[in-house]
Formats: structure tokens, sequence, C-alpha cells
């Protein structure tokens, strides 16, 4: 598979190593982004337009990897109510539902998508996504 294939593409599947290799360029280039941008060396929508540029590789990898797992790639989407959930303004309710809501919940759908896509093996030989993982040519 190539990088543009890997990047790119929501066809075909990946393995744990080439998951954990974009989503570690992909955290150290938010950290570094958002840290200048904190700096006030780079504007924060500067800072915000690539991580949204950022997006598209991050399902493409994501749903390859849910592919190996041998699950349909929608799946990824419940990283956005957890968002939705975590970004809300929770303060007028009470204090059980500031915790369940906006804590509790999407730290729970977080955890297990990120176990399920990071820690667990694939589907042995082929699926329904496809032969079995290829590896990335990073050169």
């Amino acid at each position: 598979m190539t990088i543009q294939q890997w990047l790119f593409s929501f066809n075909g599947r990946i393995g744990r190593r080439d998951f954990w290799i974009w989503i570690g360029v992909w955290l150290i280039a938010l950290i570094v982004l958002f840290t200048l941008a904190g700096a006030e060396i780079m504007p924060y929508s500067t800072a915000g337009f690539f991580l949204s540029g950022s997006l598209i590789p991050t399902a493409a990898v994501m749903v390859k990897r849910l592919h190996d797992r041998n699950k349909k790639g929608w799946w990824a989407l419940l990283f956005i109510p957890a968002w939705l959930l975590l970004a809300g303004n929770w303060e007028s309710f009470g204090t059980l539902a500031q915790w369940g809501l906006g804590r509790f919940i999407p730290t729970l759908i977080l955890v297990m998508v990120i176990m399920d896509l990071g820690a667990f093996v694939g589907t042995q030989g082929e699926n329904r996504f496809g032969k079995d993982t290829s590896e990335v040519k990073y050169r």
C-alpha cells in the first residue's frame, strides 16, 4: 500500500502498527501546531485549518483499521457524539449530568474505540473488506 492509499483511500485494511504510526504523527503535529498558536507565533485559525485538513486522512486510517477488524467504517462516526458531548456546556445541569453526560459517556466511547482500533488483532486472512492487511511502503 502506498502512502496516498494509506491516507486518502477508504478501501482496504491496515494493521495496528500503521494505525499507531498515523495517530502518533497526527498527535505530534497537533501538539506542535497548537503550541505555536498558544505562543502567538501562529494564529489559532491557521492551526484549526490544519486540523480540519487532517481529518480526511485520519478518517481514512480509522476506516481501514475498522475494516481490518471486520467492521463497517461507519463505526468511526462514534467520535462525533463523543466530541459533541465533551464540548457541551453542562454547567446548567446537576452534578450527575455534568459528570455523566459531559465526561463519563464521551470518555467511555473514546476509550472503547481506541482499544478496538489500537489494541485488538484484526481478522486473520481475507474478510468481507478485502485481502489480509498490507504493509504501508513509506519509501
